[in-house]
């Protein structure tokens, strides 16, 4: 039967592949929970991959039924696409390579296309191959979507950590009631300073803070883009009704500060971190007194 004639009496491929994989959705789910991407990820029970598998195959079939087999921005995909993402993470942290999960998701293709020959039996070679094209299609679409969303889903979880690292690592101090301070180390870039101000107005608000003491003795270098972030953590602090002192102005720190022509001179500076608490204390009405040694003055 020529193919024309055949597209004519059974429908397009495409619609062909989509119909089936509505039709025969539970026995593509039962092969597919079998499959590694499905069993690694849905380890409680098997009921959660066979569902798992349902839904991919709804998803699959109605790409098909759009006849945007290889488009992987379908909108069949996007009911799916988060449980695709962690499909694909949870084999990626098990050591995978991308080749490698990339692998698993084409093993869904066998079960199906079996599934799919049988229930074609009968009807004209030519459009079984085409159907079979199309379902080979289609599972390659998937797999980039696959691959895609673990992608994005892993760049999240970097910029989560990230932003867990410098949370860590910019912790807020609280020296005395009404006092606290960051101690900075390291480079201060738009991304940490962000975080340093967050930080310190929360800790402000908490604490009720008065004074909030920014030391700078570990930051190697001081450029005109960290004079800015410190004066925009200074700004936003006073906004918030509290102090702003700058500790940790080293004689090298000092000199390139003039020698950019930065103007400090509304913000509140001293050279250590004790020097600070000592000015914030002695505003507060507690000024710090040196204990004589003992046996000093006695008789």
């Amino acid at each position: 039967m020529p193919e024309h004639a055949a597209v004519a009496q059974h429908g397009s491929p495409a619609r062909e592949v989509g119909d089936f994989l509505r039709r025969r959705r539970e026995q593509i789910a039962q092969r597919w929970a079998e499959e590694p991407i499905f069993r690694a990820v849905f380890t409680v029970s098997r009921d959660e991959a066979v569902e798992a598998g349902r839904a991919v195959a709804d998803a699959l079939g109605a790409v098909a039924a759009s006849e945007r087999v290889s488009d992987p921005d379908a909108d069949g995909f996007l009911p799916v696409r988060e449980q695709l993402a962690r499909m694909g993470a949870v084999r990626g942290r098990t050591g995978l390579t991308a080749a490698e999960v990339s692998r698993d998701v084409d093993a869904l293709r066998p079960p199906a296309l079996e599934l799919l020959t049988a229930e074609l039996t009968g009807t004209p070679e030519e459009y079984l191959r085409e159907c079979a094209n199309v379902l080979t299609v289609l599972t390659g679409t998937l797999r980039l979507v696959v691959m895609q969303t673990a992608l994005s889903e892993g760049r999240d979880l970097i910029d989560r950590q990230r932003l867990q690292l410098l949370e860590v690592a910019t912790p807020v101090i609280k020296l005395w009631d009404g006092i606290v301070a960051v101690p900075l180390i390291g480079t201060l870039d738009s991304a940490r300073s962000q975080v340093v101000m967050e930080s310190l107005l929360e800790a402000v608000v908490d604490q009720q803070a008065r004074f909030a003491i920014l030391d700078i003795t570990g930051v190697p270098t001081v450029d005109s883009l960290v004079a800015q972030h410190l004066m925009k953590t200074v700004a936003a602090t006073r906004l918030m009704g509290a102090e702003c002192v700058v500790s940790g102005i080293r004689p090298a720190i000092a000199q390139t500060i003039v020698h950019l022509g930065l103007d400090l001179g509304s913000v509140v500076t001293r050279a250590t971190l004790a020097d600070a608490l000592a000015h914030a204390l002695h505003q507060l009405g507690a000024d710090i007194v040196s204990r004589a040694p003992h046996g000093v003055g006695e008789r």
